[in-house]
């Protein structure tokens, strides 16, 4: 499990869940560089202090010259990276227009490339440049984040209580088929890489408790056999494992924790 050699790089690294894996690497020693389009205060406390070991970078995933330029920035800074955590992604909030949010019928072609355009094209394209430098250095961990809604279908009766009171509201469908794509894109990437010491994984996860409405909160928690959501550091744990030595003969894998809510 140890980590303290890696060069870690981090996307969506100012996010809730972003954040707390910036925190544990370099909490066990990494060198971390975290990826975002902006940084957040608890990003610039981290610079100040980690210095020497954590370096954040302004970065656009979806644009590939983008991802060129900050790689170059941290291969003169750190070396070659040798774990990538591809944890950026974007959905529709509950408060998101009810053009995204009403039926499937009517949802919009524009928000369908928006979510596609970071949460599939942004990690093929993380994992072709950064990737690619795994590859010809024989070392790499490649983790994917994706979520239950790419392994099963939304559950829409989470939602009922938001219909009941008269809104129009459905769990649209470009989140969960972008984290469905990231299922076979981990495979893919882990055949075409097995020989060159490139190991890639899909970590699915669910629900993080982030002060929902409570109706929405009853309705997971009596959904989800555990009882309750997830806390922000419950999935620490599984990225150092798949980014660590204690996973080597894993590849091409799915690491589910989900509080038991894809057993049922």
């Amino acid at each position: 499990f140890k980590v303290s050699n890696e060069v870690v790089v981090i996307t969506g690294a100012a996010g809730k869940l972003g954040i707390e894996y910036v925190n544990i690497f370099l909490k066990y020693g990494a060198k971390v560089v975290a990826l975002d389009l902006s940084k957040s205060n608890s990003i610039e406390k981290l610079i100040s202090d980690y210095e020497g070991n954590f370096i954040f970078l302004e970065t656009d995933i979806t644009c590939s010259s983008s991802l060129s330029k900050v790689t170059d920035v941290i291969l003169n800074t750190f070396g070659i990276p040798t774990v990538l955590i591809n944890n950026a992604a974007i959905d529709s909030p509950p408060s998101a227009p009810i053009e995204e949010t009403g039926p499937f019928e009517d949802y919009p072609e524009a928000s369908w490339d928006k979510v596609m355009d970071v949460n599939v094209k942004g990690v093929f394209l993380t994992c072709k440049i950064i990737g690619s430098l795994m590859s010809k250095n024989n070392k790499g961990s490649i983790i994917n984040i994706s979520s239950i809604y790419g392994v099963v279908s939304p559950d829409q009766s989470l939602y009922e209580y938001r219909r009941k009171r008269g809104e129009v509201f459905y769990k649209p469908i470009a989140y969960s088929a972008s984290k469905s794509a990231l299922l076979n894109l981990t495979r893919y990437l882990a055949v075409y890489w097995a020989k060159t010491n490139v190991r890639v994984n899909t970590l699915v996860i669910s629900g993080v408790y982030n002060g929902q409405e409570e109706d929405f909160v009853d309705a997971y928690n009596n959904r989800i056999p555990i009882g309750r959501m997830a806390n922000y550091d419950e999935y620490n744990g599984a990225v150092i494992f798949l980014a660590s030595e204690a996973s080597k003969y894993m590849t091409g894998s799915n690491l589910t924790i989900d509080g038991g809510w894809t057993s049922i």
